[in-house]
């Protein structure tokens, strides 16, 4: 989670800083960002979006407008989902892929209007992102690319009384948007955008503000009950939630059908389509411990020979036990049971299928 190298001084900061330190957050480098980690524990905060809500601050994420008559044309050679299928009004969880079979980042896309669509990437991949997409405009015709990432603040509000407890406070009604709808409100009578998107594997939104409005939000939505939730949480629930985190479980050189995402490549000309389809030679698997977690580049092994690595792992709050993501040589990946290895020693590891948590 640290970003090696930084000091506190060099890092950026979200609009949200001063909030989290009156919080009493506990701050962490991440990605070139200064964030908290933690408020009243990951744990606490764990339950609370499992349970109640949470609210995360997620201003470090990057925002990239991308607009005019070749807005669509020009998606569709850089991503591999199908952005032609996306109605104005509706969002899209989508891959940017290199020309070797890796992916710069995975990304989500939003369809504002016909000629006008936002793309939320990574923060750690904020400067690869756009000089990536902005050499790939060489190419296409008609297009605009703008950076929004400094004028944009986004929190997402996570767990099963999400809608519940924004709704007094929402100018619009909530229970008719369906999951990755995209729609302008106000939120306690600030102009917002929302999007019915997260992280978490819970129901919720994802609020976009100008970063002008981010505090008054922030505050507004914690008077509601809503707790705050720092990165720590956010990483437990995810790998609970099975979802794939850049950099850890994708990159530049690991194959993205490696993962359970293959729906996210379609029938389509994109850049580097022909290396993308070529089979995995690894597979992505769940792993389940007795009592010891286990960390990212934690070894694998089957019957004493290395068979790949963790990528993410945790003790699952949940659950109760230790799991993992490992990324495993294809013809391994059937086997059901594995030995990690733990500075020096093996433990057992059952494999099982992702995600380990789903809502009911």
């Amino acid at each position: 989670m640290d970003t090696p190298g930084l000091e506190n001084s060099e890092l950026k900061r979200t609009p949200l800083h001063a909030a989290h330190l009156k919080a009493g957050a506990r701050m962490v480098p991440f990605g070139g960002w200064d964030m908290p980690v933690q408020y009243a524990g990951v744990k606490v905060e764990h339950a609370a979006v499992r349970g109640k809500a949470g609210v995360f601050d997620v201003s470090h994420m990057g925002e990239f407008r991308v607009t005019g008559p070749g807005a669509l044309a020009f998606l569709q050679s850089v991503t591999t989902n199908d952005v032609s299928k996306l109605k104005p009004g509706r969002a899209q969880y989508n891959w940017l892929p290199n020309e070797t079979g890796g992916l710069v980042d995975d990304i989500y896309v939003y369809r504002v209007a016909d000629e006008d669509f936002l793309l939320v990437v990574n923060a750690s991949n904020i400067a690869k992102d756009w000089a990536h997409l902005s050499a790939q405009l060489a190419a296409a015709g008609n297009v605009v690319l703008q950076d929004e990432s400094a004028q944009t603040a986004l929190l997402a509000v996570q767990g099963p009384q999400a809608e519940a407890l924004m709704q007094p406070v929402t100018d619009t009604d909530l229970s008719g948007k369906k999951k990755n709808a995209y729609f302008a409100a106000t939120v306690l009578g600030i102009p917002v955008w929302l999007a019915r998107t997260g992280y978490t594997g819970e129901d919720g939104f994802e609020v976009f503000c100008a970063t002008e409005y981010a505090e008054a939000l922030w505050n507004g939505l914690l008077a509601l009950g809503i707790s705050p939730a720092g990165l720590g949480a956010r990483d437990t629930l995810r790998l609970e939630a099975g979802f794939p985190l850049y950099g850890h479980e994708f990159s530049d050189s690991i194959h993205p059908l490696s993962s359970g995402y293959g729906w996210v490549v379609k029938d389509k000309l994109h850049l580097g389509h022909e290396h993308i389809r070529l089979p995995s030679p690894q597979k992505l698997i769940g792993l389940r411990l007795d009592k010891v977690p286990v960390r990212e580049g934690y070894p694998v092994k089957l019957a004493g020979t290395v068979v790949g690595h963790v990528t993410s792992g945790t003790s699952s709050p949940t659950l109760g036990y230790p799991i993992a993501a490992a990324l495993v040589n294809a013809e391994a990946a059937q086997a059901e049971e594995f030995m990690v290895e733990v500075r020096g020693k093996d433990h057992p590891a059952t494999r099982t299928e992702m995600p380990f948590y789903k809502r009911a």
